[in-house]
């Protein structure tokens, strides 16, 4: 699993697990031991399976919650770092090299600012693209 699909599935499983419906308990069992003629039973409707969440995760919901949680000041709308950080993604300069090959970047991987800006902007791209919905300021 890439750079990538670590963010993805961050962001995504926590989009997930958000919307996911609580668990219904499970029926008491009958505390009546005694004997009685049973009515045939018929197979009641399947339970329903889970279903992908009706609308696009929301990034920003979900970024700002894991910057909360971290309990830093993390700038995850302009920093490929904050934003890795926020996730517990490892954001050395390495892994930010890795994602910038899987993202496709053709420039100086040695000019690490541009690299990140790029990857930033590649990163919210490749989120929308798989389903994710970006605030306004940060959609292309």
């Amino acid at each position: 699993m890439g750079i990538f699909d670590s963010i993805k599935g961050a962001i995504f499983g926590n989009a997930v697990a958000a919307e996911a419906p609580p668990a219904q308990p499970s029926p008491a069992p009958a505390s009546n031991t005694a004997t009685q003629p049973t009515a045939p039973t018929r197979p009641g409707p399947a339970p329903a399976a889970p279903t992908a969440p009706s609308s696009a995760p929301d990034i920003a919901a979900i970024l700002d919650k894991a910057v909360a949680a971290k309990g830093q000041k993390l700038n995850w709308k302009n920093s490929i770092v904050d934003l890795m950080k926020a996730l517990n993604i490892d954001s050395s300069l390495g892994a930010r090299k890795e994602l910038a090959h899987e993202l496709n970047y053709t420039g100086d991987m040695n000019d690490t600012v541009t690299m990140n800006l790029w990857l930033h902007d590649a990163l919210m791209k490749k989120l929308a693209e798989n389903g994710g919905k970006l605030p306004s300021d940060l959609a292309a």
